[in-house]
């Protein structure tokens, strides 16, 4: 049987023990918090962007993979609309549940969201981290080197060097498996196309592309963040910029 056959095999109902929650023990916290010496920065009101006047099911039809990006940089509240429609944290329930903007199997929201930013104005390019909760970010690794390390390790993929910034989505593994043990792992896939598509959706209403990732060396990508690659690990990334006139191609 083939690794992608056993997952799907394993995975199901009838080979799961109890899960953690099943058994009484305590939730994990909703995020990673911010750690002490860490710097947030307060993004701008997620709903102040005057996106155009863009139809749901209008951007749905639209929806392409851009590749191609102007020069043109993202605004902070640009930024910030698409933090809030892909993560944004609208209700903390009984302190270990979060309603987001974005679905989640059984509200789990496994994610966090890492941004290598090249182009938004006034913040300084590098990696960041954004904090849910506070919807605010963490600069992590300043520097224009970073673009070139996560393209790298998007094997040469150029269009993230020259996207006004790039998405990195990190799944906290028992942030789900809390709840479903093993089958967790297949939520974690579905749960990332859900938020994926709501970033497509969004982007479409301030002018931008986006061009989901799925080609990039797991191990590279978690050691440019930190993770150890097994409790925390890169699961998926999307490039997002202004859009060329000549269009998407």
């Amino acid at each position: 049987m083939g690794i992608g056959r056993e997952f799907v095999e394993k995975t199901k109902y009838h080979h799961l023990s109890p899960s953690d929650q099943t058994r009484g023990m305590p939730p994990p916290q909703v995020e990673l918090g911010q750690k002490s010496g860490e710097r947030l920065l307060a993004l701008p009101d997620p709903t102040g962007v005057l996106a155009s006047d863009v139809h749901a099911l209008d951007a749905i039809e639209r929806r392409v993979s851009v590749r191609r990006y102007s020069q043109k940089a993202l605004s902070q509240e640009e930024l910030s609309s698409l933090l809030w429609h892909t993560q944004g944290v609208k209700e903390i329930v009984q302190g270990y549940v979060t309603l987001r903007t974005v679905p989640s199997a059984g509200a789990r929201h496994a994610f966090e969201s890492y941004l290598l930013i090249n182009h938004v104005a006034g913040l300084t390019p590098g990696l960041y981290r954004y904090l849910a909760t506070k919807h605010g970010i963490i600069p992590t690794e300043l520097g224009e080197e970073s673009a070139d390390l996560v393209t790298a390790a998007c094997f040469g993929q150029d269009f993230v060097k020259a996207s006004a910034v790039t998405f990195i989505w990190t799944a906290v593994v028992y942030r789900m498996t809390w709840r479903y043990g093993e089958r967790g792992y297949r939520y974690l896939y579905l749960d990332a196309g859900h938020l994926c598509q709501n970033l497509y959706i969004a982007a479409e209403s301030i002018g931008c592309g986006v061009c989901a990732i799925g080609a990039f060396s797991d191990d590279e990508m978690n050691r440019l963040l930190g993770l150890d690659g097994v409790e925390q690990f890169v699961i998926y990334l999307a490039a997002v910029g202004k859009k060329r006139d000549e269009g998407y191609k």
